[in-house]
């Protein structure tokens, strides 16, 4: 179709004209055009693109017949120069070059030459103009309504916006009102590229765009409010809308339909959309799908195929992630579970799906060549059992594990089996690089005495195996393969080759013998904290400490007092720098960043935050915005509520301490910049709060319209964080809006569960359904915080059926104790096996108690009372305690802490088991036991213990008395203690540690920041008047989880500066017994800490001096202390 007269100039008008203005001056919430040019330049110069020249975009676009390429070369290049001036300079407004190249150009019929032009670069000269062009082609796609173009020209600007379509998805996109078929199916080519990275609620939009689309398009009728200047009929919601032309057109997105809308589908259409190549590679696509879409979908398919099995049997390869939903394979042939089981990898695992899976790999192993099996499985060799294992050549599973490589996650017992196998039962036998290398998929149980003797310079080559074959050890093995690899290969060239996670290995004490001399050397790696710190103070030393995107992980290591010396005309780079490495900045260096930039920018006029422009406030990184103090949050002027929204909107208030007061500040701001009252507000103004609509309380979000506040409870559900006190609230609201949760359906459960899970009572009432437990499953793998009361609601729906429940109670006895533990019910409770009573683990045969010992040994909170009758089930299975061999200690794992010291100091503790027994809870007289058991079987001494075995001995290095810490090397714990960071002993032993720190170290007041991260919680062995010395900048790098460690007594003789200097995250560690000790200035200063609250500029020489006194710090809050009011509970 030939394009309308005028089309292109109306298009480039609609795209252009906005440039002309501000942001604030902008409708809706759509991107800044210029902003978001600018970010995907960002991208094009990190990936190495260069900017493309004068000459060469000259020698292009001046040959062609463009009569406006002069202009367009002149916007471009003006774009570019006021680019790079508001990166370095943001008190000066950015200048709307497209919109002047707009006004010269005229009729736009040329937007799609230009477009062609570009598309003849490479992608290295292209990308600086695509990132010019994308937001101002999807403007116009989104603008194109009623006007038709031909489709090549579309095509055109799909490829020139899709950069920009792919910043904006997380924000949400806009897509034009009305579109025709033919462009809406090439607008659904590129939206279908971008299914993965969308959020669900995008996915719905589109979905319901299409719909309505469709609706116009075909039956000229509409599904939403038809304007009055050009009425159209609404649509019946049955009108069969899906056919096999959409069906195709709609890819992935089908399973997201709602599910009226996959009835309505007429059947004949879903079958034969069914049997065609387009449904093969959408559901190859598409990993995921929530089981009632699952389930709908396949009761279509039993439609179509008049029972499952003809259709699993002939087409299994077309299920894709419908094999997810599908459980009732049997009587399967080898070809059938080989293609089966390939389908089942892609599926979130669940009991069902192991069942299943386990079923089909019996199967295949029982009915084909066991060595053709083998590769046949893929990484479902793990179903194997030891026994099955044991019973294949050597050969063939050497071959295996290198084709399978780290894709397989065996058990314990089967590493031990496949090493054992491998090394011939030969132990520390030497072995070359080749060998080491063939054994990857295995390297996590390698013997550390086999890893001292491999050579590095042959592995070194090889980062990638190398990288591979370390990610599984333990520390103490990583050590041990260090102290290999030193004795062929030079410790600067090892720097300059490892990755993580054996640079970490590297000791403070080795690191400062590397030749390091410049930042090249150590950029772009993944240090530790304490390496960090260390290379920080270097580069400083050396001059080279440049706050700039290349610091990567060296960003840790950062202190205040670096930050602080910042130049004010270096404080905006400095800023971007620290937001580009935001992963590794800490709450204390973020508050510290956020401090100087702003001080930086008050420099540049007076009031300067209460007369910011929306440029201004753009070039603020959001991360450091959210510490802007509330006063300042609050002048905030209202012509920059478009820009201050679209930054909360992106926001990420984990680097926010959570009683901060800027988060109400902030929430109350944005509240402010919506202009509307609270009951004005609709779905679209809330979704512009971004996560603070999570800090909202129940008492506000109570005003919101019935229809809003059911959408935003929906939205909640996804929140992060909730404020404690208004967790009850917030569910209250949700029960009074959706009924009593008792009678929910399981679309509503999978909604809004997560918001009754905040509440310990509300979970325990979760109703005893049995989609109830499938729903729990699921949000286990997703939160990042699984509550007892969850664990234990899950165990219960896992044993007990709803069923069986009811008759329970009616019987009024509690006869889930007269459950026993089956082999099926353990595996699929995994850790949560720590809620079966002691009377129901007595019931447990010995047949279970072997097949899932090695379950049941990974859980270390079990009560004395659960351990002893394990302990009584691990004597009747491995035989009495003498008896019992290394792999019986092993696999019992947690379970041996159940046996009195006199029994543990005669079993056979291998060195490298400690590590994952060190977390089970054992007590001091356990330690010392164990560690005594582990001497003899080891042939060990404290003399004897080198930097690998003090590492591998970890938690049970507390098991150690005075003499014998004192008697252990000094070097070699220089080497080793960075990697005991974990460790937890008695006050009394940790007083022993940090003497042996001393003697190796010096006096603690002459400790670096890199020495005292480097030494984690012995720190908190220091008395009172050690803790006292320490210099202010070195607070912040204690480890967290050392401060809970320190006596009160101890504790209190922290000075008011240093209380401040510890940060947001080591101030909320600080326990009720250590707070009770201190002083009301200190209270306060711990107080100011722990929000994140700017006090005054502290100086690192002054480590005991207070900073403030108690008057001081009163009128420094008292401008906050509306704002703290409400957060002094949480």
């Amino acid at each position: 179709m030939a394009p309308k007269p005028g089309i292109f100039f109306f298009l480039f008008i609609v795209a252009f004209a906005p440039l002309g203005n501000s942001l604030e001056m902008m409708s809706g919430m759509k991107p800044d055009i210029n902003d978001l040019s600018k970010r995907l330049m960002v991208k094009c110069m990190n990936n190495g693109y260069p900017v493309p020249t004068t000459m060469m975009l000259s020698a292009v676009f001046n040959n062609s017949d463009l009569p406006v390429a002069d202009t367009f070369l002149s916007a471009f290049f003006n774009f570019l120069n006021s680019s790079a001036v508001n990166r370095d300079n943001s008190s000066h407004s950015s200048v709307s070059m497209e919109e002047k190249m707009a006004n010269k150009m005229g009729n736009c019929t040329y937007l799609p030459k230009i477009i062609r032009l570009m598309r003849n670069l490479s992608e290295a000269s292209a990308c600086h103009l695509q990132a010019f062009m994308a937001p101002l082609s999807w403007r116009a796609l989104e603008a194109q309504g009623e006007h038709n173009m031909s489709s090549d020209d579309y095509d055109m600007l799909l490829w020139a916006a899709k950069p920009a379509l792919q910043e904006i998805i997380p924000s949400g996109i806009i897509l034009p009102t009305t579109i025709d078929s033919q462009n809406m199916e090439a607008m659904m080519q590129m939206l279908q590229q971008m299914y993965d990275s969308m959020p669900q609620d995008e996915k719905t939009h589109v979905v319901n765009w299409v719909k309505e689309q469709v609706m116009q398009n075909y039956f000229n009728c509409t599904m939403r409010p038809s304007p009055d200047s050009k009425p159209m009929e609404s649509c019946n919601s049955s009108l069969p809308w899906l056919n096999f032309h959409v069906l195709t057109m709609m890819g992935p997105y089908l399973f997201n339909l709602a599910p009226d809308d996959v009835k309505s589908c007429p059947m004949e259409k879903f079958c034969e959309y069914l049997l065609s190549d387009q449904s093969n590679s959408t559901f190859i696509r598409t990993t995921k799908i929530n089981s009632t879409m699952g389930n709908m979908f396949l009761q279509r398919v039993h439609e179509c195929f008049s029972g499952m099995e003809k259709l699993v049997a002939a087409h299994v390869d077309k299920l894709c992630a419908l094999a997810c939903c599908y459980h009732n394979a049997t009587d399967v042939t080898p070809d059938f579970s080989k293609k089966f089981l390939s389908q089942l990898d892609n599926c979130e695992p669940n009991f069902k799906i192991m069942q299943l899976k386990k079923g089909l790999v019996d199967s295949l192993m029982t009915n084909s060549n066991i060595t053709q099996a083998l590769f046949d499985l893929g990484r479902n060799v793990a179903l194997l059992s030891t026994e099955q294992l044991s019973m294949i050549p050597s050969h063939v599973l050497k071959e295996a594990l290198q084709k399978l490589g780290l894709n397989v996650q065996w058990t314990p017992s089967q590493l031990v089996a496949l090493v054992k196998k491998q090394l011939d039962d030969k132990k520390c036998n030497s072995m070359s690089a080749t060998e080491l290398m063939a054994l990857q998929s295995v390297g996590e149980v390698l013997p550390s005495c086999v890893l001292k003797l491999v050579k590095g310079r042959d592995m070194l080559n090889d980062t990638e195996a190398l990288k591979n074959i370390s990610s599984g050890m333990n520390k103490g093995q990583l050590k041990a393969m260090l102290q290999g690899f030193l004795g062929d290969v030079d410790l600067s060239e090892l720097v300059q080759k490892l990755t993580d996670p054996l640079l970490h290995g590297i000791s403070l004490n080795r690191l400062k013998k590397a030749n390091i001399t410049c930042l090249d050397q150590v950029m772009n790696k993944s240090w530790s904290c304490s390496q960090a710190a260390y290379l920080a103070k270097k580069m400083q030393d050396l001059n080279q400490l440049q706050l700039n995107g290349r610091l990567h992980s060296i960003t840790q290591g950062l202190t205040c007092k670096m930050i602080d010396s910042v130049a004010d005309n270096a404080t905006q780079s400095m800023a971007q720098a620290v937001a580009q490495n935001s992963q590794w900045l800490s709450k204390k260096q973020a508050c510290c960043a956020a401090r100087k930039l702003f001080a930086a920018l008050e420099k540049v006029r007076a009031n300067y935050f209460q007369t910011i422009t929306g440029d201004e406030l753009k070039n603020i990184p959001t991360l450091l915005l959210l510490h802007l103090p509330p006063s300042k949050v609050m002048d905030l002027p209202g012509s920059v509520c478009p820009v201050f929204l679209n930054k909360m909107k992106e926001a990420n208030l984990s680097s926010l301490p959570l009683r901060s007061p800027c988060r109400p500040a902030l929430t109350q701001k944005a509240l402010l910049c919506l202009g509307k009252n609270m009951s004005e507000l609709t779905s679209e103004d809330v979704a512009k709060l971004g996560p603070l609509l999570c800090e909202l309380p129940a008492s506000q979000l109570a005003q919101l319209a019935p229809d809003v506040l059911n959408s935003s409870l929906m939205a909640m559900a996804s929140c992060q964080f909730i404020p404690q006190p208004q967790r009850a609230g917030v569910i209250h609201l949700v029960c009074q809006r959706f009924g009593d949760p008792s009678y929910w359906s399981s679309d509503t459960m999978k909604a809004l569960c997560p918001l009754l899970l905040l509440d310990d009572n509300a979970t325990s009432a979760l109703p005893n359904k049995p989609w109830m437990k499938d729903i729990l499953f699921v949000l286990k793998s997703h939160l990042s915080l699984v509550s007892n009361a969850m664990k234990k609601k899950f165990f219960d729906l896992t044993t007990t059926s709803s069923s069986s429940n009811t008759a329970r109670k009616k019987r009024g006895v509690n006869s889930i104790n007269a459950e026993a533990p089956t082999v099926d019910l353990i595996k699929s409770l995994g850790m949560d096996n720590v809620y079966w009573t002691a009377a129901q683990l007595n019931m447990m045969s010995s047949h279970t108690f072997l097949s899932t010992v090695e379950i049941l040994g990974a859980i270390p909170g079990y009560d004395t009372v659960q351990l002893a009758v394990l302990v009584k089930k691990a004597t009747e299975v491995f035989g009495p305690v003498p008896q019992m061999n290394e792999s019986s200690v092993i696999r019992m794992g947690c379970i041996s802490r159940g046996l009195s010291s006199s029994d543990l100091i005669k079993l056979p503790f291998p060195l490298d088991s400690l590590e994952k027994i060190a977390h089970c809870g054992w007590n001091e007289s356990q330690m010392e036991a164990v560690w005594k058991a582990v001497a003899k079987y080891n042939n060990l001494t404290a003399q004897q213990l080198g930097a690998a075995e003090i590492v591998a001995l970890n938690q049970f290095i507390c098991g150690l008395n005075s003499s014998e810490i004192g008697y252990v090397n000094k070097e070699a714990f220089k080497d080793a203690v960075g990697s005991l960071d974990g460790v937890q002993c008695s006050f009394k032993v940790t007083q022993y540690l940090k003497n042996l720190a001393v003697s190796a170290f010096g006096q603690p007041i002459t400790w670096t920041e890199a020495q005292v991260s480097e030494l984690g919680n012995i720190i908190a062995g220091l008395n009172a008047d050690e803790l006292a010395a320490l210099d202010l900048s070195v607070l912040p790098f204690v480890s967290k989880s050392c401060i809970p460690l320190i006596p009160p007594a101890n504790f209190a003789a922290l000075s008011v500066a240093q209380l401040e200097a510890l940060g947001p995250d080591n101030a909320a560690s600080v326990t009720t017994e250590q707070r009770a000790m201190l002083r009301m200035d200190q209270q306060a200063a711990l107080q100011l800490a722990e929000t994140g609250s700017f006090a005054r500029s502290q100086d690192p020489a002054q480590s005991g001096a207070p900073s403030l006194s108690v008057e001081g710090i009163s009128a420094f809050i008292k401008p906050f202390l509306f704002l703290l009011m409400g957060f002094l509970l949480l």
